[in-house]
């Protein structure tokens, strides 16, 4: 690195400790620490929270301790779950501090000396080499072949070059300046630099990405939302029916201690404490299958999201493409090889010296993307071959200036006198190096262009041999020779297309943002099967756009390059806006605020950086675009089984709720108990938390549409396909009690039958409810055998119950008959019959 100046004006360490002082170190601030207490007390004063407690203070009221600590456990559950997702935005800021805090090598009281990141302040001189990430922004001073790798900021997937700028002499002193030259967080992949330090911390442009971060609130789900509004109202609905009906039963018969037992019961029947316990186990349990498919799920309530996602909004680096370049083609006046058509065959003779002379004028430790990807070409195209050169020794670099975009290499070997000088760099300036005529340059530009159009970049390559002892001051000395042309690209993920394919035909659009380059996005959306890959909104026209234009515009417009990250909020919350479910994928920093803006963000998890991660609801381990698919297919699964499970709990609780209130109404004499109500439990609850969950998924679900986002989990047509189910069965059970009454003359018989019955007829209830299929209620998928054991063990249960005289006496039963038990089976194989038959007169 030359002398300049500037490095002379350095802070000492005293000026250094007050500014420090007076600003604040280099990090984003931490968010005030929230309250527990506080927060603890706004999630148990949630309805339905409210309402767990609720049961559990009744189930403790009629001496049942177990179910009670049992209930009350869930509640902890439920409200830990909570506790930590409401400190989600407080990790995305913590991730962004780890990024943002690297350390730095600074020159402080004329020494040079390595400091924590966070001490950085306004004026430091910061030394940078290759490999470094710089530490804040920084106005250089002077480099030599200066590039940086800033994808994480702006998208793009290739270095940039960096150049000293003209700058105030008194800029380490004078607060006012505050251009920037080189970003936090970015990466130097080539050469070295000198900068003073214009923005630390949230100033910085890590820091903005970090205070919008902040800015953007989290929101319940619709499913959230709604399931909240319905049992409070549910809870409120039973609350006073209950309180009703103990009343009434008092007044009617004088006797207050069974009102009570009647009132309660009732309650225990009408309080739907199966909705939340079925949304939490439901979500959570899908978590876990998709942590088996390599996705990671931060925000649970998002995965039934996903099912009406209608949008996906990717970005390119890193999400649709691998984020590693690689050699595409090669081109010299003789010969051309697309290595991605040709990967099989040899490299022509006549291009050898084209990728041995690229090698030669790259790192041999790069850092640079491109020039990682020149040396595995070479080791896959010219190992066994005389065009590798270990041995040579490194004499000289002539590095990029603002004037040449070019950079030269001088190598000797130990075996020849004469020097060989390797140069790559801009097409443009290859050219002149090598001083060719217009013909010879007009057949190279049609080359360059044909690439440019396919998306490479592109690299000139030329070569040298020196006699003389003396090199000479500037490249342009040199006699080059033209070699040929390098193209270059970062390429689709194998799984892409077929990704994006399957997601066209399930009616999700799919749009690609990106800060790349015009002719780079078409072709790479061309390339994935993105729809409409030439239709381009570019960030400059986008910023010329009024919100009215812009919805207009999006409407058709599949492809937005050149990008800011500003800008890629902007897009997300003008697609919400318009009434889409937007899912967002993305990998670096510049992405984070639009995936916390997004109904759902995703975040590539093994080249994502922390902050997208913290930021996203879902992670892709594996970093496969497809996984998003499987996740996706989740969240249609999820819903769909969610609505099967709410018609079963709202069927098998009416003929609950009905043989509650009938005794009061008829003037019978109880018919169910709480312990009834607790063992119909063991049969509601894992059939709600356990059977629906694992159904698989329906037969054509990933062909049709997204659900409307306006769709209710509680759908009117829903909530009556289980009203009705459950009135039939209702009728079905009177009409049993009537019967077995006048029978058996004995209320013990009549409750054990009646008891039996519905028992039976759950079981009917949940394979009938398994699928809306007509014919895969009971034939079902091996993949779901949850349902055959629950039924194995709930008639085990019941046969206990029945046939073992103490338990009986527990449950107020007298034995049954052979007869009454076959009475018992028939009601609940006619029960079944109207269950199926009702997906036939009125499909759900």
């Amino acid at each position: 690195m030359s002398a300049t100046p500037y490095q002379a004006r350095h802070l000492t360490q005293e000026q250094a400790r007050q500014r420090l002082a007076e600003n604040g170190p280099n990090e984003l601030p931490r968010s005030a620490p929230k309250n527990v207490l506080h927060l603890l007390g706004n999630i148990v004063t949630e309805p339905i929270f409210l309402l767990l407690i609720s049961c559990g203070a009744i189930y403790m009221l009629l001496g049942d301790l177990h179910e009670a600590l049992m209930l009350l456990g869930f509640v902890f559950v439920v409200m830990t779950i909570t506790f930590v997702q409401q400190r989600r935005t407080e990790r995305s800021l913590e991730a962004l501090r780890d990024i943002s805090s690297p350390r730095a090598l600074v020159v402080r009281g004329e020494k040079i000396c390595r400091i924590a990141g966070r001490e950085l302040v306004y004026g430091d001189l910061v030394l940078l080499s290759e490999g470094d990430r710089v530490p804040a922004d920084l106005c250089l001073i002077d480099s030599s072949n200066l590039m940086i790798d800033e994808s994480m900021l702006t998208g793009e997937s290739m270095p940039v070059t960096k150049h000293v700028r003209e700058i105030r002499s008194d800029i380490s002193m004078d607060h006012t300046v505050r251009v920037a030259d080189a970003y936090s967080g970015t990466l130097v992949t080539q050469g070295t630099a000198q900068g003073y330090v214009v923005a630390t911390g949230e100033h910085s442009a890590l820091g903005k990405i970090g205070k919008s971060l902040s800015e953007i609130g989290n929101e319940d789900t619709p499913i959230q939302k709604e399931t909240g509004q319905i049992v409070k109202k549910i809870a409120i609905i039973g609350m006073i029916l209950a309180a009703g009906l103990a009343v009434a039963y008092g007044i009617m018969r004088g006797d207050w201690l069974n009102g009570l037992l009647v009132g309660l019961t009732l309650a225990m029947a009408i309080l739907p404490e199966e909705l939340p316990v079925v949304l939490t186990l439901f979500l959570g349990l899908s978590a876990w299958r998709l942590s088996r498919e390599h996705v990671l799920t931060r925000s649970i309530p998002a995965i039934e999201l996903l099912g009406a996602t209608t949008l996906l909004c990717v970005d390119k680096t890193g999400t649709l493409t691998a984020n590693q370049m690689v050699v595409r083609q090669l081109w010299s006046d003789t010969d051309h090889h697309d290595l991605a058509r040709h990967a099989k065959d040899p490299l022509p003779e006549g291009l050898h010296a084209l990728l041995e002379y690229a090698i030669l004028a790259s790192h041999r430790q790069a850092f640079d993307p491109m020039e990682s990807a020149i040396i595995r070409a070479g080791q896959q195209l010219l190992t066994g071959t005389e065009h590798l050169h270990n041995d040579w020794e490194l004499i000289r670099d002539y590095p990029l200036s603002r004037e040449l975009l070019a950079m030269s290499r001088v190598w000797q070997s130990s075996g020849m006198q004469a020097r060989m000088i390797a140069a790559k760099g801009s097409p443009e300036s290859i050219i002149d190096l090598c001083h060719l005529d217009a013909t010879h340059t007009h057949r190279i530009n049609e080359q360059i262009n044909a690439m440019a159009n396919q998306g490479l970049r592109v690299i000139g390559v030329a070569q040298v041999k020196f006699e003389e002892k003396e090199l000479p001051t500037l490249q342009h000395d040199f006699a080059f020779e033209f070699l040929g042309l390098l193209a270059l690209e970062d390429p689709v993920r194998h799984d892409v297309p077929q990704a994006i394919a399957e997601c066209h035909v399930a009616g999700i659009r799919v749009v690609m943002i990106t800060g790349d380059h015009p002719s780079t996005a078409s072709s790479i959306a061309k390339q994935a099967g993105i729809l409409n890959p030439e239709d381009i909104l570019s960030g400059t026209e986008l910023d010329a756009l009024s919100e009215q234009k812009l919805s207009a515009r999006l409407r058709q417009t599949n492809v937005f390059c050149r990008v800011r990250p500003e800008q890629k909020l902007r897009l997300v919350q003008a697609f919400r806006a318009q009434g889409e479910i937007v899912a967002m994928t993305g990998d670096g920093v510049n992405d984070a605020p639009a995936l916390k803006a997004a109904h759902i963000g995703v975040a590539m998890g093994a080249r994502g950086t922390d902050v997208a991660r913290e930021a996203a609801a879902l992670v892709l381990l594996d970093d496969k675009f497809s996984s998003l698919l499987t996740a996706i297919k989740q969240g249609r699964r999820v819903f769909a089984n969610l609505r099967k499970a709410i018609i079963f709990i709202v069927a098998v609780h009416i003929p609950v709720i009905g043989l509650s209130l009938l005794p009061v109404v008829f003037g019978w004499p109880i018919l169910l108990m709480p312990v009834h109500i607790l063992f119909l439990q063991l049969v509601i609850d894992p059939a709600c938390s356990v059977v629906f969950e694992a159904e698989p998924l329906e037969p054509r679900a990933m062909q049709t549409k997204p659900r409307n986002p306006l769709d209710r989990l509680f759908e009117k047509k829903i909530l009556l396909h289980g009203l009705f189910q459950g009135i039939g069965l209702l009728i079905l059970l009177a009409g049993l009690y009537l019967w077995s009454r006048s029978q058996a003359n004995s209320e013990g018989v009549s409750r054990a039958m009646l008891f039996s019955t519905l028992v039976l007829s759950s079981l009917g209830l949940i394979y009938s409810n398994r699928s809306w299929y007509r014919t895969r209620s009971v034939v079902r998928p091996a993949s779901n055998q949850y349902s055959h054991w629950m039924s194995m063990v709930t008639i085990f249960l019941l046969g206990l119950i029945l046939g073992v005289p103490s338990i009986s006496r527990l449950f107020a039963f007298d034995g049954l008959s052979t007869l009454q038990i076959l009475g018992c089976i028939t009601i609940a194989a006619i029960a079944f019959i109207w269950f199926e038959g009702l997906k036939r007169l009125k499909p759900v």
